[in-house]
């Protein structure tokens, strides 16, 4: 559906518009429209090629969706995907796509699947009218900026998602919450990787709209662009560091099953030992032998208890000084 359609002059915004009244307004010198659809359907999405001349498989892939994060030039136009990460109820996310046709007299954005919104966007440009005036390819770099933007807040619940984790690895549990522990960290890794897969191809593709090679469009733009490469770089490389603290706080959640383990093991190890001594001599003077020695004792009986309880109470003492009891 159709969300907004505004012509922007000289960096103000000087009417919503009506789609047919499109052309009329591209015709104009120093003036860009700034279309902006919400899942919008083949007949829309038609029109608006009509309009601005966008390519065929440009637009296939605005259509369809599920395309990886890039940026694609086609003449003098960019085109443009982008992910935005939908988070559920349960802390999982998923893919919404943005996908953004920029040329030197239009913009138009198509939100796939995608919960959050642009009018933030639209707002701040309009604010920026020395900004605005660079025309569609500062409405570009501002769409792309509040996207990649809206990573960092992902980043930091995970990275508390992380430490909470943590915390519990270093509590003492049950051997089922260790499990527990093992499952919440490999889906937070998930989660980690599904927002690396929005920012690494868009870093590769980002660092081509800056530098000797970047497109006509971008002119006066670059610095603008290489602002979002930084944060996207800066986001890869928390990302990697995060992987990497998971790996290791698995590692450490499988060591301390393991001496937790070791710990049970011990005790049950002590507490076989303490019966293991009155059982062998229990069984030693239950043989069935003829000449077995003090077996006419007559205060056989009540010494091998005593010597049975001084042997455990011995071993005990032991056990217990050796922390495994």
């Amino acid at each position: 559906m159709l969300v907004n359609c505004v012509a922007y002059e000289d960096g103000r915004k000087i009417a919503d518009l009506h789609p047919d009244e499109i052309s009329d307004y591209l015709e104009r010198p120093h003036c860009f429209v700034w279309v902006a659809l919400r899942d919008p359907g083949p007949g829309e999405l038609a029109m608006m090629q009509h309009e601005f001349g966008l390519h065929d498989l440009a637009v296939e892939d605005a259509q369809h969706g599920h395309q990886r994060p890039k940026i694609e030039q086609y003449g003098d136009s960019l085109f443009a995907v982008l992910h935005v990460l939908n988070k559920d109820t349960e802390g999982d996310f998923s893919i919404g796509e943005v996908a953004i046709f920029a040329g030197h007299n239009y913009v138009l954005s198509v939100r796939s699947n995608a919960t959050q919104g642009l009018g933030a966007v639209r707002a701040r440009a309009e604010k920026e009218p020395l900004l605005l005036r660079q025309g569609s390819i500062f409405v570009l770099y501002a769409l792309m900026d509040a996207i990649v933007d809206s990573y960092f807040p992902v980043l930091d619940d995970l990275e508390a998602q992380l430490e909470a984790i943590e915390e519990q690895i270093f509590t003492p549990n049950e051997p089922a919450k260790g499990r527990a522990i093992i499952e919440d960290l490999y889906q937070l890794k998930r989660r980690l990787i599904t927002l690396q897969h929005a920012c690494v191809p868009l870093m590769e593709a980002v660092s081509k709209l800056f530098g000797a090679m970047a497109p006509k469009l971008c002119g006066g733009m670059q610095e603008y662009f290489r602002d979002v490469f930084d944060h996207l770089q800066r986001i890869t490389k928390n990302i990697d560091m995060l992987r990497e603290m998971v790996t290791t706080a698995l590692s450490v959640n499988l060591g301390m099953i393991s001496l937790a383990e070791n710990e049970t093991t011990k005790r049950l190890g002590s507490f076989a030992a303490l019966f293991a001594v009155p059982t062998m001599i229990a069984g030693i003077y239950g043989m069935n032998f003829a000449d077995i020695p003090e077996l006419k004792f007559q205060y056989g009986y009540p010494v091998c208890i005593v010597v049975m309880l001084i042997i455990d109470l011995v071993l005990f003492l032991k056990f217990r000084k050796a922390g495994w009891l």
